[in-house]
């Protein structure tokens, strides 16, 4: 078989200049983009038997389109910018990169979590401005800063990052929860299963690791909110839209929640205008947990892996 043409639609996020193309150029001949328009979508995939894209989306308007292709490459794990169902009406396999990031997203909730208590970023940046040279005290602090030894937290999906995120906090001397769809049996001794609601009042931390479906967009609304336990700090890095911006900021602004913790928002990059940005308590990265040097060596490291399984008649990571 000839060498597959592989086209990159939107290398830039995973490989801005870094790392080397060398384990995708061994499976094909390959062709990046940093950045590709709906527009042109078409036109530079014209010929390519592999797509590979991270977010740019493909539907049955660009199979009709790309008679040559047959296996797009979703460089990260979620795939929901591709039409699955299309994609297999055309013969067209979906592999997508699981379980690359666990450890680099479960980190970010640590550094997360540890800014809400702790304000490292705050002082380091007023230190810079004068703020402790300017104090009539050995010490000097805004908020009180708190311990995490004998706090609450529950994770709100137990799948690879939600284990990867109790093991994370269990040395803390945190009490641990899930709300899960597992029973009880199958988590671990002293992860103890919790329904969601009793999760927000109960809880002095709510990390979520759930998928976004139909049927949770919106999951952390107004109601849920005004029950929370005031003293809540509430992580999101799994979707933006799991969570109801406007009703956070506002849980925020009346100090019904203590902390909002997300990398990830409903709309990226956000607009000026999104509440969440100006909220008081809110402690915002953009969309960067996933983005380890080593996380995206593995995405590499699986793409490649992806693209000779399939093939060598083997294809592994099919989502469709």
């Amino acid at each position: 078989m000839h060498k597959p043409k592989i086209t990159f639609l939107d290398s830039f996020s995973v490989n801005p200049g870094d790392l080397n193309w060398d384990l995708l150029n061994a499976e094909g001949a390959l062709t990046t983009f940093d950045r590709t328009s709906d527009a042109d979508v078409v036109t530079r995939s014209q010929g390519a038997d592999v797509i590979i894209t991270n977010k740019v989306k493909l539907n049955s308007t660009h199979f009709r389109q790309l008679p040559d292709l047959k296996l797009i490459c979703v460089a990260a794990t979620g795939y929901d910018p591709i039409d699955t169902v299309q994609a297999r009406e055309h013969g067209i396999t979906v592999c997508n990169c699981p379980n690359y990031s666990t450890m680099a997203v479960a980190q970010m909730v640590l550094a997360l979590l540890l800014e809400a208590t702790n304000n490292v970023g705050f002082y380091a940046e007023a230190n810079h401005k004068g703020y402790w040279t300017d104090s009539l005290d050995f010490c000097r602090w805004e908020n009180p800063i708190a311990e995490l030894a004998g706090k609450k937290a529950a994770v709100v999906g137990f799948g690879h990052i939600g284990q990867a995120v109790t093991e994370i906090l269990r040395p803390f001397g945190v009490r641990l929860f899930a709300v899960s769809s597992k029973p009880q049996e199958n988590l671990p001794a002293d992860v103890q299963k919790i329904s969601l609601d009793e999760a927000f009042r109960t809880c002095d931390i709510v990390s979520l690791h759930c998928p976004l479906t139909a049927s949770n967009a919106g999951l952390v609304n107004a109601g849920l909110l005004a029950q929370a336990n005031p003293n809540l700090i509430l992580i999101n890095t799994a979707r933006g839209k799991l969570i109801d911006e406007a009703a956070v900021a506002d849980a925020l602004k009346s100090h019904r929640l203590k902390a909002f913790c997300c990398d990830v928002l409903s709309q990226e990059p956000p607009t000026a205008d999104n509440p969440l940005l100006s909220a008081p308590n809110s402690y915002i990265t953009p969309h960067i947990a996933w983005a380890s040097s080593e996380a995206r060596r593995r995405i590499l490291q699986i793409l490649a892996g992806n693209i000779r399984a399939f093939f060598g008649g083997n294809p592994v990571n099919v989502v469709n």
